[in-house]
């Protein structure tokens, strides 16, 4: 089953550090840095935030990509022609499409000190990441703010990476991982208390991590699509695969997850567990971005993912144990393993 929302599993994040790290971290590689045709993996990124109005973060992100800024409707704007691609700029709300009259639009521009403003990257090379370190310290000076800056704010930021493979066990080795260390995740790096007690990124059934422990190394995107559907078809998780699947097989989608017939497909994975804390001195994007690192370096471990797989079995079998005692053998797993680091920055 899954946690209960709000689980505290993890301690409550102390004061915010007012000073940033002596020497800012670097974007991590990919294990698997191409996909499948030899080309490249790139990776898109959202980053939600408040304190800004739509106008105020397009134009952050045109001074620092260059461009030109077109009204692409619904509160929504697009920079073009910034040599990497066309970034998006929205109120992140369904209530967008509604806001056809000038009093309608007006409110919901006012909402946003709690309605976040969204800015989507197109995808991205992965050597063109830490511009995105410059976006977001430029953000921060004209005023964003994150999750943590109020009481019901569940900003976030997610991350696109390109999936290794379309078929295979390859993408599959990445969510069983994934699935094995989320405990251990969610306690190192614990999220915001509005994000835990909103339901967007609620962990995986344990059901769902039994069903991939048992599969691996062997189960397939293919059966992963089937399986995902039989443990709660919902897009709210820390990695959501929805839009993969959508992208694999739109007719088996619209029948396997008929709720979420909006969801657009895309080949990368959909890791939407990071926190938002943009105006935090010492918050860098590299670190959220080397966690996602770390999760597919434990799944290019064939010892380790081996040892953690059993484990979580003889966890599961035993009549004492409850998730939380989890994160404890998992941290023992990585540790050692020499994998355990990058998650605790």
């Amino acid at each position: 089953m899954c946690y209960p929302r709000g689980d505290p599993s993890g301690p409550i994040p102390g004061p915010r550090k007012t000073e940033p790290p002596a020497h800012p971290p670097m974007f991590a590689p990919l294990p698997t840095p191409t996909t499948e045709d030899g080309s490249e993996r790139r990776i898109g990124v959202e980053i939600e935030f408040g304190g800004l109005d739509r106008d105020a973060a397009a134009a952050c992100v045109r001074a620092e990509f260059g461009g030109s800024l077109h009204d692409a409707g619904a509160l929504e704007t697009e920079i073009r022609d910034t040599g990497i691609g066309t970034f998006r700029v929205y109120l992140d709300t369904a209530l967008r499409k509604y806001a056809d009259t000038p009093l309608k639009k007006a409110g919901l521009e006012l909402g946003s000190a709690v309605i976040p403003v969204e800015i989507v990257t197109p995808p991205l090379p992965p050597a063109a990441l830490p511009t995105l370190e410059k976006l977001r310290a430029r953000l921060r000076a004209r005023g964003a703010t994150g999750s943590r800056d109020g009481l019901f704010l569940g900003f976030g930021v997610h991350f696109n990476p390109e999936v290794p493979a379309l078929s295979g066990t390859a993408t599959v080795h990445i969510v069983t991982a994934y699935a094995l260390i989320e405990d251990w995740l969610r306690a190192v790096n614990p999220i915001n208390l509005s994000r835990r007690v909103l339901p967007f990124t609620d962990p995986y059934p344990r059901g769902f991590v039994d069903d991939l422990a048992a599969g691996w190394p062997e189960m397939d995107v293919d059966a992963l699509f089937g399986l995902y559907a039989r443990h709660g078809n919902t897009r709210n998780r820390g990695l959501d695969m929805l839009p993969l699947f959508a992208h694999l097989d739109r007719a088996r989608f619209d029948r396997l997850f008929p709720r979420d017939t909006a969801t657009g497909g895309r080949p990368t994975f959909h890791y939407r567990l990071p926190d938002c804390r943009i105006d935090e001195a010492d918050y860098r994007l590299a670190d959220e971005w080397n966690r996602w690192v770390l999760v597919e370096r434990v799944a290019a471990d064939r010892a380790a993912m081996a040892e953690l797989a059993e484990a979580w079995a003889a966890h599961r079998g035993a009549l004492l144990t409850v998730r939380p005692d989890w994160k404890d053998r998992a941290d023992a797993i990585l540790s050692r393993h020499g994998l355990s680091g990058e998650a605790r920055l």
